[in-house]
């Protein structure tokens, strides 16, 4: 029986998506946003009848309703463990990493001796797994947020690195002499010709940075954190059998990642939008 229902909410998310998808309004900004909101209900809402009318232990896999009772009534908890994370890790240290990332990949632009050198070593450091870097900083600078935002900043520091450095070397030769007829110099060439040009790459990185800074201030507090964080509150609430509180993070964790991506995908369009990728 509750995989009959199953089947029926799967058939009416299809049947409801299908037709949107074949309406003259398919093209329109909310019919794009509708459709992937009904397929993301009607998974919620099969999961929901599967764990309920199976029987699902909420310790293996709490209901959806179960999650949503806890998320409701531990706000205030939710709210420190996102502003410690998100705001003190993740986001301090993605800007100092993409602040650090920016200003060597200007370095290494003008010597090739540094593009050849860093790159490499960039490549290896990106290899290296965050279980074996996170130790080392909640060491060196203690177990609050300095040392999350500091694993966050070397976790995207190298994509947004590499990414710029990729961008700043797109041009092709005939524009870069055509600035030189023109009597510009490095940094006339830089910003008006070579810069936007690397915008596409640029923002490529930056989205990518914006997951890698959320895993690594979460993962990080594994390792040693205050009583607050969402690692922290990951790694107890499992310890003590209360997945329906760990799940609530992960919801938390995911609209903030989802809200940051989004945000950068927003200004990328608003900032490359002669780039064919936007039109």
């Amino acid at each position: 029986m509750a995989f009959a229902i199953a089947g029926l909410i799967w058939a009416a998310g299809w049947f409801i998506n299908s037709r949107l998808a074949n309406s003259p309004a398919s093209d329109s900004r909310a019919v794009s946003l509708l459709i992937p909101a009904i397929f993301g209900i009607t998974l919620i809402a099969m999961w929901q009848v599967l764990v309920t009318m199976l029987g699902v232990s909420p310790i293996i896999l709490p209901a959806p309703s179960a999650i949503a009772a806890t998320f409701a009534s531990s706000i205030p908890t939710l709210f420190a463990d996102f502003n410690q994370t998100i705001i003190k890790g993740a986001l301090t240290g993605y800007i100092a990493g993409m602040i650090a990332a920016f200003a060597v990949a200007l370095l290494a632009d003008r010597s090739d001796f540094l593009t050849k050198g860093i790159l490499p070593v960039g490549a290896f450091m990106a290899a290296l797994p965050i279980v074996g870097t996170a130790p080392i900083f909640v060491k060196w600078l203690g177990s609050d947020w300095e040392s999350k935002a500091a694993v966050v900043g070397v976790m995207v520091f190298f994509p947004i690195l590499v990414n710029t450095v990729a961008g700043l070397k797109d041009t092709s030769a005939m524009q870069r002499d055509l600035m030189r007829t023109y009597g510009a110099g490095y940094w006339p060439s830089l910003f008006k010709l070579r810069l936007p040009a690397a915008m596409p790459f640029i923002f490529n990185g930056l989205k990518i940075a914006t997951t890698l800074a959320l895993i690594g201030a979460i993962v990080a507090e594994f390792f040693g954190s205050p009583t607050v964080g969402m690692g922290f509150r990951i790694s107890t609430s499992v310890g003590q059998l209360a997945m329906d509180m760990v799940w609530a993070e992960i919801v938390v964790a995911a609209l903030a990642g989802s809200a940051f991506y989004g945000a950068m995908a927003l200004i990328e369009k608003r900032v490359t939008f002669w780039h064919p990728s936007q039109r």
